[in-house]
């Protein structure tokens, strides 16, 4: 890989001001690299990996880089060799399409299999990963770990689609992916366009962990109407997760 992409895509790892939030009672840690972690379980929970959304475009004559698994799997293994994690949760849409593993290369496959020994490795169904996953459990495997439904985990419950809110249940506890959450965010003059955890303390929705993926503006309706009062927006910066308070988002 070119080293400046590479650079580009998986930037140099400095230590990371996490930041510390209560959802439904848990204790959990919002991480630079949009990681969840869950001390009280040793538990690493990322969302939305998007693996091989490179070949995909490729496939369709949009020439994008090929390096997204690679330096999405970077990411991942900067997290596991942080924090040691006993179980690693992915939240679905780990891949991009029902045929990605097959395009995977054979060592990102066997780095995936490194990264799982000695841990409890579960892929949750997404969206575009369901067929992928389906057609996985059938098949002599070729991808380490377990294939689960929604998880519960203490008082969460780990989805990979966050649900829509009814009077008679607030979601309460649901940590959920999907909508790759964006803020805007402007010092110095200038704005810039960040991934963000949101959450309300009762909920929360991770931030896209893939090096491909966009973003949805944390005020579209799909993400606002979640909540029953205004959220926090943890906005990853490259050394820091910074607190904003919905009121302050442009």
């Amino acid at each position: 890989m070119n080293a400046a992409l590479r650079q580009t895509l998986s930037p140099a790892r400095k230590p990371c001001g996490s930041l510390r939030v209560q959802i439904a009672g848990e204790t959990c840690v919002l991480r630079c690299s949009g990681a969840l972690w869950l001390p009280a379980y040793r538990a690493l929970i990322v969302a939305d990996l998007h693996l091989e959304k490179g070949s995909a475009f490729a496939a369709r004559g949009q020439m994008l880089p090929p390096y997204d698994s690679r330096a999405t799997l970077d990411r991942l293994e900067a997290e596991i060799a942080d924090l040691d994690p006993a179980m690693v949760v992915l939240l679905g849409d780990s891949f991009h399409d029902a045929k990605a593993i097959g395009r995977m290369a054979g060592d990102d496959l066997d780095r995936l299999h490194r990264l799982s020994s000695g841990r409890d490795w579960l892929w949750l169904e997404g969206n575009h990963d369901r067929e992928a996953l389906a057609n996985q459990a059938s098949l002599s495997s070729s991808l380490p770990g377990r294939i689960v439904g929604d998880l519960p985990l203490g008082g969460l419950r780990l989805t990979h689609e966050p649900e829509a809110l009814t009077a008679a249940d607030d979601r309460h506890g649901e940590v959920a992916g999907h909508l790759h959450p964006a803020a805007r965010v402007v010092g110095y003059g200038r704005g810039v366009r960040r991934p963000c955890f949101v959450t309300d303390g009762s909920r929360i929705i991770l931030p896209a962990f893939g090096a491909f993926t966009g973003g949805l503006s944390v005020r579209d309706p799909a993400i606002a109407d979640l909540f029953t009062t205004p959220p926090l927006a943890a906005v990853l910066g490259r050394d820091k997760v910074h607190a904003i308070a919905w009121n302050r988002l442009p």
